[in-house]
């Protein structure tokens, strides 16, 4: 039987430990020595971890659209402006180095475009596939802060590499979305 004080509430310890195992949480240490608790994801039994996060961090379509294969290819085949350039800039924390070593341009490229006019269909297709891989990692994890700095941390399930050391290829970004995607489910990576 649970602990109890005067009031017949549950003992406060007890509420957390419970508080936990539902949650998915995880403590944490902080610089001063307290723990917190970081909800990263919400379990339940014989089913799938599901996200905690109910929308999507970033949006790159209007009116925050939820995005079809089909609203993806129009959307790419239309164009990505700097201006929605400069949004998933500001979300990712991504400056425009770093961009341009993952969408494989120079950085001029992405600096000298005039606000509303659309970058060409190959680099579109690649700034929507960024877009959409830290819009996955954002819904696993929960919290932007969290993931950007799990994207530039080395991981043993890619080698000792850093997730974003290698998304600057097709093939890197898909073994990143499984580790993401393995991460969601709970599988040790």
């Amino acid at each position: 039987m649970p602990a109890k004080g005067n009031s017949g509430k549950k003992h406060p310890a007890k509420q957390k430990a419970k508080s936990r195992r539902k949650t998915g949480g995880a403590i944490q240490r902080t610089t001063n020595g307290k723990s917190k608790m970081a909800i990263v994801a919400q379990y339940q039994p014989d089913k799938r971890l599901t996200q905690v996060a109910e929308d999507p961090v970033i949006y790159i379509f209007p009116n925050n659209a939820k995005r079809t294969i089909n609203e993806k290819i129009k959307f790419v085949r239309t164009g990505v402006t700097k201006k929605i350039l400069v949004n998933i800039k500001n979300k990712t924390n991504l400056d425009y180095d770093k961009l341009a070593k993952v969408l494989s341009v120079g950085r001029a490229t992405l600096i000298n475009k005039n606000g509303n006019r659309p970058f060409n269909l190959a680099l579109s297709d690649r700034i929507v596939g960024l877009a959409d891989l830290y819009d996955q990692g954002y819904k696993v994890f929960g919290d932007t802060d969290n993931f950007n700095e799990w994207m530039f941390t080395p991981n043993r399930a890619l080698g000792g590499q850093k997730p974003y050391d290698i998304i600057d290829t097709q093939y890197g970004k898909d073994e990143v979305r499984d580790l993401i995607g393995r991460i969601d489910y709970g599988v040790y990576s």
